[in-house]
């Protein structure tokens, strides 16, 4: 009733007989940083200096910093949020390192309006996100999630803000992937609730409070964001991510800037700092989007980066950067570890890496490997590699598990690795010591097919040694049929020093497309 009210005494202004002032609103939004602090290359690793002073690099938190204040000058005394769509967590160093400390730091420099709650935002568990949402000033939601019964987070994690924006009620509200509990550690206490039906539920309750601008700040995939536009009746725009989607209207092959479902613009703005998105609403009297515009911001080396912040991270940074800056190994050839390829097929990073694992425990009757393609973060670039570089394709500090199971668990495993190919889920398995074959658009149950281990047809009934990481045999991203493996030991090398190592001793040839892994 409030907003009704303002705008009705707006409409007393103007000249008699013509219709209420529209309400233009600004929203400039993030979404999965996914800790890139320092600027970031072409392949979406951390930086090198010299690259980035020759201009090539993109993005770090200096150039966010840089760019919202630019828009904040630009649209002074306009309506404007700055919003952030989740996975602030995890992906470089500075998180490993430091666990959250560096990101409400930065965070709190640009002052979001809101955040919503990301899947990585659980990966230290409830006490990682009780770590940020008590860090940061604004408020971080989710609409999805129960905490009630979280000795951890009861009370502490919102489902929806109103906040005042130019005299109007702007509602935020949000969902966060329900799969949360299979890609990260959100802990049995914390119960996920569809979506749709909670944000219907959410809209719902603000509408009968008179709050007739709603936004959907999600961290749920393109396609789900696209679902909900479709689905949940009184949204009023989509502001999301999880899926990494480029939305853009001069880049060939992205998605358009907004992407309209009816009436409710959908917009996304890729990941790891490399774009800001700005989305531009206006509302009639009634609260409907009547004109829905804008695009994504490439934050290359035309926006110059916040002296202070770079002044900082390069503070942060010091502890750690002998390690990142040590050469590990050389490569002739870039390494594509591209979340588009190791999502959806056989990539050059995931052959490295069950390559690498496999190499390091072949004496322990191990035949099979089976990497998570979500579990790959970024490409290497040719040349000298360091440390850092690995860390930053392989940051979540896993390491290597060995186990035993069926031929048939293994094929239910590679089902479950490519059941989610569209959402671009990061389930797909990368392999080594075996090939198959997948057909994505086949019946849940019969998508794997030619399954051969060692050159022989699998035998269901035979049991394999397989190497995996500790998080995907204690059933993340779905392998729930590996938590009751035979012989698990969990507790094996860091990751990313089995791969660093195998790089070093086998160069780019480590790295190749063999047809292990084909499409029907």
């Amino acid at each position: 009733m409030f907003a009704r009210l303002m705008t009705g005494a707006a409409a007393l202004a103007v000249t008699a007989g013509m219709a209420a002032a529209d309400y233009t609103l600004h929203i400039v939004h993030i979404n999965d940083l996914h800790s890139r602090i320092e600027p970031i290359n072409k392949y979406d690793s951390t930086c090198k200096a010299e690259d980035n002073a020759e201009g090539k690099c993109f993005g770090g938190y200096a150039r966010v910093a840089s760019k919202v204040a630019e828009l904040r000058k630009d649209l002074e005394g306009q309506n404007l949020l700055v919003l952030d769509a989740g996975d602030q967590y995890q992906g470089s160093l500075m998180y490993t390192t430091y666990k959250g400390d560096v990101e409400i730091e930065m965070m709190e420099k640009i002052g979001f309006d809101a955040m919503a709650v990301g899947n990585h935002e659980f990966d230290d568990g409830p006490e990682g996100l009780l770590k940020l949402v008590e860090g940061v000033s604004f408020p971080v939601i989710s609409g999805n999630i129960d905490v009630s019964q979280s000795d951890v987070l009861a009370g502490k994690v919102a489902n929806h803000v109103v906040l005042e924006v130019g005299g109007e009620k702007v509602a935020i509200i949000s969902a966060l992937a329900t799969d949360t509990a299979e890609t990260s550690s959100p802990g049995e206490a914390v119960i996920f609730e569809d979506e749709i039906a909670a944000l219907q539920a959410d809209v719902d309750a603000l509408s009968a409070e008179g709050v007739t601008k709603i936004i959907a700040l999600n961290h749920v995939g393109v396609n789900k964001d696209m679902a909900i536009a479709a689905a949940v009746s009184g949204i009023d725009a989509v502001v999301g991510g999880h899926s990494h989607t480029e939305f853009s209207n001069t880049k060939e092959g992205a998605m358009a800037y907004p992407t309209m479902v009816g009436n409710v613009p959908v917009v996304q703005a890729y990941a790891y700092s490399k774009y800001v998105g700005h989305l531009t609403l206006t509302f009639d009297d009634a609260g409907n989007v009547t004109a829905a515009t804008g695009d994504t911001i490439l934050l290359d080396a035309s926006v110059a980066e916040d002296a202070d912040i770079v002044a900082r991270v390069a503070e942060l940074a010091g502890p750690i950067e002998d390690m990142k800056s040590r050469v590990v190994a050389s490569t002739d050839a870039a390494i594509d570890g591209d979340r588009g390829s190791c999502r959806a097929g056989e990539c050059a990073m995931g052959n490295l890496i069950t390559d690498a694992m496999l190499d390091r425990v072949k004496d322990q009757g191990i035949e099979i490997a089976i990497q998570n393609g979500g579990g790959i973060r970024a490409s290497i670039d040719s040349g000298e590699v360091t440390m850092g570089e690995v860390l930053t394709v392989l940051p979540f500090q896993n390491t290597l598990s060995t186990f035993q199971v069926s031929g048939e668990t293994i094929v239910a495993a590679l089902e479950n690795g490519v059941s989610q190919i569209e959402d671009g889920a990061g389930r797909f398995p990368q392999v080594s010591g075996m090939t198959y074959t997948f057909d994505a658009s086949a019946e849940a149950g019969s998508r794997i097919s030619d399954v051969m281990v060692a050159g022989a047809p699998i035998d269901p009934a035979k049991v394999y040694g397989v190497v995996s990481n500790n998080y995907v045999r204690n059933g993340g991203d779905g392998y729930k049929m590996f938590r009751d493996a035979m012989n698990a030991y969990d507790y094996g090398p860091d990751l990313a020093d089995v791969t660093a190592e195998y790089l070093a001793a086998n160069g780019a040839k480590a790295a190749v497309l063999d047809g292990r892994i084909s499409k029907k």
